[in-house]
């Protein structure tokens, strides 16, 4: 069966943007690029909330024809672009960026529909509604968060009303040069 994985950038003190909803203050370099490539050739599709997905859309598809792209940027935007896109939105009219589908209710029954497909896992790139949705239903299977070394002092929650208590196994913290840190945790059944 896939799993579900969940991979989100955050504040030191848990926050996913900031209080105006910036997500400036995110840390990737080339070093913590990389580590998402490598994450994403573990799996073939990817789960957004309609917010994320319009910003996504918005930007990976003129990335794979810009001349001035890194290897690393043009190899994410092919993945992005050529995989199935589920977006979870009550609000969003339509998805015209490849293999998209817009799932609007029963959120449960397509999360059970897609985990129990034949393919690599599903990589749930946020935002934090969603993932905190899933997180309250018992779906997120694995946790793939980069914690950056900034406290905001507010914005959007990760884990506000996540659901019921939720116990995790480390599987796996590295230390980015550039001062984030990697947790890889496993759900605990």
């Amino acid at each position: 069966m896939r799993k579900i994985i969940l991979f989100m950038h955050l504040s030191l003190d848990g926050f996913t943007a900031g209080p105006k909803q910036e997500m400036d203050w995110i840390t990737v370099d080339d070093e913590i690029f990389n580590d998402v490539l490598d994450l994403q050739h573990t799996a073939d599709t990817a789960l957004f909330g309609g917010v994320l997905y319009r910003e996504m859309a918005g930007y990976w598809p003129s990335v794979a024809v810009n001349p001035s792209s890194s290897k690393g940027e043009l190899e994410h935007a092919h993945w992005l672009n050529h995989s199935p896109k589920i977006v979870f939105s009550k609000t969003l009219q339509k998805a015209d960026w490849n293999n998209s589908k817009i799932v609007r209710a029963n959120i449960p029954a397509e999360i059970q529909k897609l985990k129990a497909e034949s393919g690599r896992d599903i990589l749930l790139f946020g935002g934090a509604e969603i993932a905190r949705a899933l997180m309250g239903l018992g779906l997120i299977d694995e946790y793939r968060l980069n914690v950056n070394p900034v406290v905001l002092g507010g914005g959007k929650p990760l884990f506000k009303d996540a659901g019921e208590m939720t116990h995790l196994k480390l599987l796996e913290a590295r230390t980015f040069n550039a001062g984030v840190v990697g947790l890889r945790y496993q759900s605990v059944m």
